[in-house]
């Protein structure tokens, strides 16, 4: 999306790229040329209504959340990227914090316990699920995400929240 647009809106000007030597002392000028050059880049790529549009995929902790108010088709397919990506870049059975990161705790919980709850099986996945659960049982080590649980447990917290108690959560 931002070729496109870069491409329907040309460059007001083709300002030079400035370098600086490893200890060259930084001139007012050399600032406000690359200022100049950053305006003129983001301005060619920004839409006509003002938000930049762009891909933000890669980051595998914002997914998981989306499951339970997605249709079946979308669940399907949502299931289909995390497979993907576990499969691909993590022959150890677990997920990362993005696509391209090894595995971690905090990544491999969170996309195995959403792949459960929207009812993959615990041999589901064609031994994907039993993968990610030995990668859990194996390292053990916990990373508290404050930032993002915090907010919105507080607010389930105040809120006196209970899900129901299925087979799946049991299990």
């Amino acid at each position: 999306m931002r070729i496109q647009f870069a491409e329907e809106k040309q460059s007001v000007t083709n300002l030079p790229q400035t370098k600086l030597e490893e200890f060259e002392d930084v001139k007012e000028e050399a600032v406000m040329t690359t200022l100049r050059s950053a305006l003129d880049f983001y301005s060619t790529i920004q839409a006509d209504d003002g938000h930049w549009p762009g891909d933000y995929g890669g980051p595998m902790f914002l997914l998981p959340g989306l499951k339970t108010v997605l249709s079946k088709e979308h669940q399907y397919k949502i299931c289909r990227y995390l497979y993907n990506h576990q499969a691909s870049n993590n022959k150890d059975g677990g997920w990362g914090l993005h696509i391209e990161g090894p595995s971690t705790m905090f990544g491999t919980v969170l996309n195995y316990v959403s792949l459960r709850l929207i009812g993959e099986g615990a041999e589901g996945g064609e031994g994907a699920i039993e993968k990610a659960r030995e990668w859990i049982l194996e390292h053990g080590r916990i990373w508290c995400h404050c930032r993002m649980v915090h907010l919105p447990m507080s607010f389930l917290y105040g809120k006196k929240f209970v899900g129901p108690i299925t087979p799946t959560i049991l299990s």
